[in-house]
């Protein structure tokens, strides 16, 4: 079984975002970019069903600038055998970025597809579900555990009452949560043995899929900045302040 897995280049989680001057958008001049955390943990997942024995191939996809090769270099690092990097100067969104997923599912015919359940940049959370509505495919979204028998994917996720658990056919696409494992640490060996694997280069014309964006940003600004906060001297000052300056009671 394959085992395809989509990550995406994103500013590092660590990096504390500027807004540009102008207002369109987010500034990522000279800024530390990484792999996005919860695809990070899909690929890890993805390894591991490999070295279970459950999948034959792991494939690493993204889609974006040329740079994006450094983050697919990253994931094979970590385990994947071979990458596909859709190249495009284009802003993607989740729809464009799903097609292009479909594209490449039907030319792969992966058993499954694992995704991390939202890109930390703009926290969308909708690629892996707009993938399984196009592919036509269950879907286990927010997973915490992933288990493979009898062919079906068992898939326990986290929902607001507590926790649910699927059984789904495969193929299927899955998205990964936080709590589904920890991605083990890249060793410089498997830093080198990544640059040697291999890696298709296609355009999204070669696959057909029109990315033109659907939905324009009118605006980008940072939140307001919070006041200071105040000492009171007594409850009944808290309370006086409470009713008449902050109206919350």
């Amino acid at each position: 079984m394959k085992v395809l897995v989509a990550v995406k280049r994103v500013v590092d989680y660590n990096v504390k975002v500027r807004v540009k001057s102008d207002g369109t958008g987010v500034d990522i001049a000279n800024v530390k970019m990484s792999m996005n955390p919860f695809d990070e943990i899909a690929v890890e997942e993805a390894v591991r069903l490999r070295e279970k024995g459950f999948a034959t191939e792991v494939i690493v996809v993204s889609c974006g600038v040329t740079q994006c090769q450094e983050t697919l270099r990253t994931a094979m690092a970590i385990g994947a055998d071979r990458a596909i990097l859709v190249e495009t100067t284009q802003e993607l969104q989740p729809l464009a970025v799903a097609k292009l997923l479909k594209a490449l599912v039907d030319k792969e015919q992966p058993g499954l597809v694992i995704l991390g359940k939202q890109a930390i940049d703009d926290d969308c959370n909708q690629t892996g579900q707009m993938l399984a509505a196009l592919g036509d495919m269950p879907q286990a979204t927010f997973a915490s555990k992933l288990e493979i028998a009898d062919g079906r994917a068992i898939v326990t996720r986290e929902v607001d009452g507590g926790l649910e658990t699927l059984s789904i056919s495969l193929p299927a696409v899955v998205t990964s949560d936080l709590r589904l494992n920890e991605p083990r640490y890249v060793t410089l060996p498997n830093i080198m043995k990544a640059k040697k694997k291999q890696m298709d280069l296609l355009k999204p014309e070669d696959l057909g899929v029109d990315v033109t964006p659907r939905i324009k940003t009118l605006r980008v600004a940072e939140p307001p900045k919070r006041s200071a906060g105040i000492k009171v001297p007594d409850v009944a000052t808290l309370v006086a302040k409470l009713k008449t300056e902050a109206k919350v009671i």
